[in-house]
């Protein structure tokens, strides 16, 4: 074999493996990309419509979160246009209907003027003094009575939505849980969850009994507690982790609420010893010098000045006690 013909022969054979190295690209290789693609693909492009669904999901299950909010925002406000005195004695925890309370507030404005008349003041003040006491005391009671419970309704809330935590990881179903905290918790949460689970057995539903609770305790406790449940209900999700947090959340509220009672105790001490002032000094005065006070009360001008610093007095406090006053 001469070279020439060596030289051809080790061309063709590059030539043919050339040849078929291009043919394994464009068929086989093909093929192999595209497994490789699909390989690699595959898994991601399952991922991909997994997540596709994951946030379908979770846009449907935001949207009907909202839709529940803003239902019980409704709700809410429908319920608060106006508080009749039925409701406010209902929030108070008393058990007397609004005729025997009109009569209790009639009695106080008789024995008030009553008073008045035997201590030597005119008819007419006798009569504003017991038109005054029969609309203002009764009211003023009833106002402190609500204040107070809803205060030690406050208090003890947090553990019964520990309760409840406890319960529910235990294996319990809420209404077992409610009625646990119904028959062993101190009132009025007691007396509150009595009422939201005897009107469950007479048909009333968790929705329904849980807007009538925050009627009766309109607390922003209540109404995250309102929340969290009927969202769990409707939406679904674990309902023990978000009952934690938001015992965590109205234990942290509870010590915000401390400590600003206490970095607020300053202001209040400064008020009420600057309110406590000028009617201290004047009864002081009049007690050592008699007659030295008596232009204030005997003259027209003095009725002036002791009117409008009266006045000025209590817009002084009112101004300081709404910069004392947070709310939150």
């Amino acid at each position: 074999m001469d070279q020439a013909t060596f030289i051809i022969i080790a061309i063709s054979f590059l030539v043919a493996v050339g040849i078929g190295g291009v043919g394994l690209v464009f068929v086989g290789g093909q093929n192999s990309t595209q497994k490789r693609v699909a390989r690699v693909a595959g898994p991601g492009r399952a991922k991909n419509v997994r997540g596709d669904s994951e946030v379908d999901s979770g846009e449907k299950r935001r949207k009907q979160m909202q839709e529940t909010l803003k239902g019980l925002e409704e709700q809410q406000k429908k319920h608060n246009k106006k508080l009749s005195l039925a409701m406010r004695l209902e929030r108070a925890g008393l058990k007397i209907d609004t005729r025997s309370f009109h009569m209790l507030s009639a009695i106080v404005g008789l024995i008030v003027a009553a008073i008045l008349l035997l201590t030597g003041f005119s008819t007419l003040v006798a009569m504003l003094g017991g038109f005054a006491s029969a609309f203002g005391v009764p009211r003023w009671i009833l106002k402190f009575l609500i204040n107070r419970r809803q205060k030690d309704f406050g208090e003890e809330f947090a553990n019964s939505i520990d309760v409840i935590v406890r319960g529910v990881k235990a294996g319990l179903p809420i209404n077992d849980c409610l009625k646990i905290i119904a028959n062993e918790a101190p009132d009025p949460v007691g007396q509150e969850f009595r009422d939201l689970v005897e009107g469950q057995r007479v048909g009333v539903s968790m929705e329904q009994g849980l807007l009538r609770m925050y009627e009766r305790m309109p607390l922003a406790e209540v109404n995250f507690f309102m929340i969290v449940l009927n969202i769990q209900q409707k939406t679904g999700g674990n309902l023990s982790e978000a009952l934690g947090n938001l015992s965590r959340v109205l234990r942290d509220r509870k010590k915000m609420r401390g400590k600003i009672k206490a970095m607020s105790q300053e202001a209040k001490a400064s008020a009420a010893i600057i309110g406590s002032l000028p009617p201290g000094v004047m009864g002081l005065i009049t007690l050592t010098s008699p007659g030295y006070m008596d232009l204030l009360f005997s003259t027209t001008l003095g009725n002036v000045l002791i009117i409008g610093g009266a006045c000025w007095m209590l817009c002084g406090v009112l101004v300081m006690k709404k910069m004392i006053d947070f709310k939150f």
